[in-house]
Parts: C-alpha cells; structure tokens; sequence
C-alpha cells in the first residue's frame, strides 16, 4: 500500500512527489513526477499504477528502499571469510597473505 512517509520513484528511476493518499476510490494516490520539462501531476491507484487513459506501467510506483554503505575486510586464505577490520586482524592467522577492504553499497533487500 503507498504510504506518505514511505519514498518512491517511478519505474523508470523518474523523481515522485507524492501529496496524498486520500483521493476518489479510483485514483486515491495524488502527486506529481519529474519530467525533463518539470513536475507534472500524476494520479495512481492503490496498488501504484500509474491512472493515465494510456496507462504507462514505466510510470507505475516504486518504493525507494534506504541504502547502506558498508565498508568490510577480506582476510585472504583459500576459505575466504568476510570480517570488520578489527575482527579481520583479530581473526588473523599467521598463513594471511592479505586483508583487502571491501566496499558495499546496496538497497535493503537487493538480491533477496
């Protein structure tokens, strides 16, 4: 269900202003999206679909989930295993010929 304290964007990675949820049973979800031109007024239904005559599913809502950053280190052997720097160090043994450093940058839920 769309929510107005959740994000979202269009299918299409296109920018969504959403300024309510209240609307007609058939078009409940009210806002606007980004054109190269500037916002435009654009109206959904409650599972996201984009209302227009011509129904554009490019335009359909997507929510925008949070990001995460995360920086981890690899200690190298032939098991590769996954560490926090200090754990990394920590869990070192004396056949370690690296620890190189990872980084992660994924949407909550990517992959699942």
């Amino acid at each position: 269900m769309i929510s107005m304290d959740k994000k979202y964007r269009t299918r299409d990675f296109r920018e969504v202003r959403i300024y309510a949820v209240d609307g007609s049973s058939r078009q409940p979800i009210h806002g606007s999206i980004k054109l190269d031109s500037g916002w435009t007024a654009t109206v959904w239904n409650l599972a996201g679909k984009e209302c227009d005559l011509l129904h554009n599913p490019n335009l359909d809502l997507i929510e925008v989930k949070p990001r995460y950053k995360l920086s981890m280190w690899v200690n190298v052997y032939p098991d590769n295993e996954l560490y926090t720097r200090r754990a990394a160090d920590h869990a070192a043994g004396p056949n370690r010929i690296a620890c190189i450093k990872v980084e992660l940058d994924f949407e909550e839920g990517e992959g699942l």
